[in-house]
């Protein structure tokens, strides 16, 4: 079996010593009883569980709700890492912002050759209903998650942009109250920056992209496809933590030119509303008519100018892993910079010399489907069969069209508690962006996911990772 390049551990120099950012942290956990620790970490457990904490399971054991396992060891970015990594984000997100007005709008950059047309043309998360509309406030992409690994001391690289519904901003909050309530003297002790305000300039966010026919303290609610949701917990959490109201699409409807909802004192309009539901079912006299999740003549009231839609229709094109692989081009494009954060290396199978070169080391490769999400549908060479290997060959050789390939990289480590103390496992980061006319917010911090199987690079919930809370100190 092959094996990844050695990692780089976040905590622990070559030589044993604690990397300065650590340096607080580490000698606070020297000081601590093994056996108290272990025991708040089944009381973090318990919270986790009373308070519901779940995710849903799709695939072989759809429907099973599981927790998302907690680890007590913060992951720690020390302050200038994190400026370093705020300047790579925003000219990211700005330049995902810019792309999206222009492919629904001239197209310059298919025009000038940097993208191919039928990346654009023939994907099904571009929306022709979006065509010439431009969004309250110019801002397609209102909240972004962008996914990032370490593979060295200064090497931060993208794994994936999240433009559509990024999901687990609540995990983050209550990673962090969770931390706060067991560990109250750490925070004391070490300068860690807030993340606790985030629905607060969330919604404050959101407000200030109303359109022009809201008044003076703009209205905005949660829609929500509903409790089977699998990020259920959330859309109500984000709700309650922000003031706004969670609503279904049967709670809504057309009046008067506004999208309005039902209140106790009959129906009032809504101003913005943050969907965590999927374009294809946001209204179904626009796309899949039998949908029941959306609002029948939203996307009408949308191209008046009557609402914000959270993030706009036909962002998802910005999560397209093909699009993905054309990043660099596209922030050069748009910022008339070189791109701060760098891509992982990615192989576009639709290309005759990188299908050839990707069947030749599958066993190597990490190979996606360009719309999957979530770590389904993928094959990581270096822990799969023989047999598994030669089916996903025969994949990629039906529809090349649907798959990257990227080499299996050196996820840095950040140590986990285990019975034998601190032990190192991979880790990625997702940070959390607001955008507004008034600007771009990055929320000190993320969402740190856990590989917690030894050697594992799949930090997904849904395939048996977990989550950290992440700290970003202070000067």
């Amino acid at each position: 079996m092959n094996h990844p390049p050695s990692s780089f551990d976040e905590m622990l120099a070559a030589d044993g010593s604690v990397r300065a950012a650590y340096a607080g942290y580490s000698e606070w956990y020297e000081q601590q009883d093994a056996a108290v620790l272990r025991r708040k970490g089944q009381e973090a457990e318990s919270v986790f569980r009373r308070i519901g904490i779940t995710f849903n399971v799709y695939g072989d054991n759809a429907g099973e709700e599981r927790l998302i396992p907690f680890d007590m060891v913060p992951r720690i970015v020390a302050a200038q890492e994190w400026r370093r990594l705020s300047r790579g984000i925003e000219q990211r997100v700005r330049a995902i912002n810019a792309f999206l007005h222009d492919i629904y709008h001239r197209q310059e950059i298919v025009r000038s050759g940097r993208v191919p047309e039928r990346l654009i043309a023939s994907n099904a998360a571009f929306l022709p209903q979006m065509v010439g509309l431009v969004p309250p406030g110019g801002v397609y992409t209102h909240i972004v998650g962008i996914d990032l690994v370490r593979t060295g001391p200064d090497e931060f690289m993208v794994l994936e942009d999240n433009a559509r519904t990024p999901s687990g901003v609540s995990y983050m909050l209550e990673n962090r109250e969770t931390m706060m309530a067991m560990f109250p003297e750490l925070f004391t002790r070490l300068n860690v920056r807030p993340v606790q305000d985030y629905p607060r300039r969330l919604a404050k966010s959101l407000a200030a992209a109303a359109p022009a026919c809201a008044g003076e303290r703009p209205v905005v609610a949660v829609l929500t496809p509903g409790i089977y949701n699998s990020a259920y917990f959330e859309h109500a959490f984000l709700a309650d933590q922000m003031g706004a109201e969670l609503v279904e699409g049967s709670d809504l409807r057309v009046i008067d030119g506004r999208v309005a909802m039902r209140t106790t004192r009959g129906y009032q309009p809504i101003d913005v509303l943050y969907r965590r539901v999927d374009d294809e079912f946001l209204d179904p006299l626009s796309f899949n008519p039998t949908s029941v999740l959306g609002v029948p003549g939203i996307m009408d009231v949308y191209r008046a100018g009557g609402i914000t839609i959270a993030n706009a229709p036909g962002t998802g094109i910005a999560d397209d892993k093909a699009i993905y692989s054309f990043m660099p081009e596209i922030v050069e494009f748009y910022t008339g910079e070189k791109p701060l954060l760098s891509n992982v290396p990615t192989w576009r199978c639709s290309e005759a010399d990188s299908l050839a070169y990707v069947l030749d080391n599958l066993a190597d490769l990490v190979v996606k489907e360009v719309h999957g999400s979530g770590g389904y549908g993928m094959l990581i060479g270096p822990t799969s069969s023989k047999k598994e290997i030669e089916s996903f060959a025969a994949k990629l050789r039906a529809k090349p069209d649907n798959y990257i390939a990227q080499p299996t990289l050196a996820l840095s480590t950040v140590p986990i508690l285990s019975k034998a103390g601190l032990t190192p496992r991979h880790v990625d980061l997702r940070p959390f962006v607001l955008v507004s006319p008034k600007g771009i917010e990055i929320t000190p911090g993320g969402l740190t996911r856990v590989a917690l199987k030894q050697g594992s690079l799949v930090v997904n919930s849904s395939q048996g990772g977990g989550t950290k809370d992440s700290w970003v100190l202070e000067d």
